[in-house]
């Protein structure tokens, strides 16, 4: 019964991401077209680099936020500035999963071989590299000083946030705090300013965009958070990269800070599974259990 509730909702929140993108399908096909000649170059690596980093596919979630933000707030959805600026958002995050893959070793990235794994980590890194670099010249089109702003202090952000995760790599005394910061820089200050500037070329009002700006980052924040639910949930298919990376690659997340809170004693089995990168001490089934066990998904 359980399983089946769960499949409900599953199909459920399919089907509302549906009626959503369903509402800006123009806009998203118009958005898939400017990412195709975003990503394209005389270059012939280049070229099919971009290519097979745009058939990939994903949700394309930030630029459907941009767009949704920008007709919530009056604008058409639809113009050239709106739509160029919800493919830098995606340039953007594309790039940033290009790098992390190669930090993380990652095999997989949208139910694919991820460029590293494909094609090396020095390609990956240059064409990381690339995609930042294209993205800030097509941002510059605009010619807004506010807007190349909020996007250089996004990069920043993210980059610093990168590092930090770095450092926390492999530690079992994460806290919330130390979590909420790397999630605030890694995830929702990219969603925060989507939002943020989808109101700017809506032409709103500064209280307006300071309003968006913070429905972003409360967004961003609940959209990681269940993203690193689904990570210990999930399977691979679900979540289009390998299930339960996150424990493997010595991450610790909210749900299993919430474990070793509420029971200590599981610190040296959790730690095991980060030294080996494997679920043999505690398998993957018995962490989803104690999850259970504890009132985890209670407290998330």
């Amino acid at each position: 019964m359980q399983r089946f509730a769960a499949t409900k909702r599953e199909l459920a929140n399919a089907d509302a991401m549906r009626r959503v993108f369903g509402l800006i399908g123009r806009e998203m096909q118009l958005v898939e077209e400017e990412f195709e000649g975003q990503a394209s170059s005389n270059i012939q690596v280049i070229n099919y680099l971009g290519e097979y980093l745009r058939v990939s596919g994903g949700k394309r979630l930030r630029p459907a936020l941009l767009v949704l933000t920008n007709l919530a707030c009056g604008g058409d959805g639809s113009s050239e500035s709106t739509i160029r600026l919800a493919t830098v958002m995606e340039m953007l995050h594309t790039a940033t999963l290009v790098h992390d893959d190669i930090i993380d070793n990652a095999d997989v990235r949208r139910n694919r071989s991820s460029v590293n794994a494909r094609f090396g980590n020095q390609t990956a890194v240059l064409m990381g590299d690339w995609l930042y670099m294209s993205a800030f010249e097509t941002s510059l089109r605009e010619r807004s000083l506010q807007i190349l702003d909020i996007l250089t202090n996004l990069t920043r952000k993210m980059t610093e946030g990168e590092l930090i995760q770095l450092t926390c790599i492999g530690r079992l005394d994460i806290g919330e705090e130390q979590y909420l910061d790397i999630l605030l820089r890694k995830t929702a200050y990219l969603f925060s300013a989507c939002c943020e500037i989808g109101a700017i070329l809506a032409g709103q009002p500064d209280e307006v965009q300071v309003a968006m700006r913070q429905f972003g980052l409360e967004l961003g924040i609940a959209f990681q958070i269940a993203d690193d639910v689904l990570d210990v949930t999930a399977d691979a298919k679900a979540l289009g990269k390998a299930a339960g990376s996150d424990l493997l690659e010595g991450k610790l997340t909210l749900p299993l800070i919430y474990l070793l809170r509420s029971e200590p004693s599981l610190i040296p089995r959790i730690e095991q599974v980060m030294l080996s990168g494997e679920y043999k001490s505690l398998t993957r089934k018995g962490l989803q259990d104690l999850l259970k066990e504890h009132g985890v998904a209670k407290l998330i």
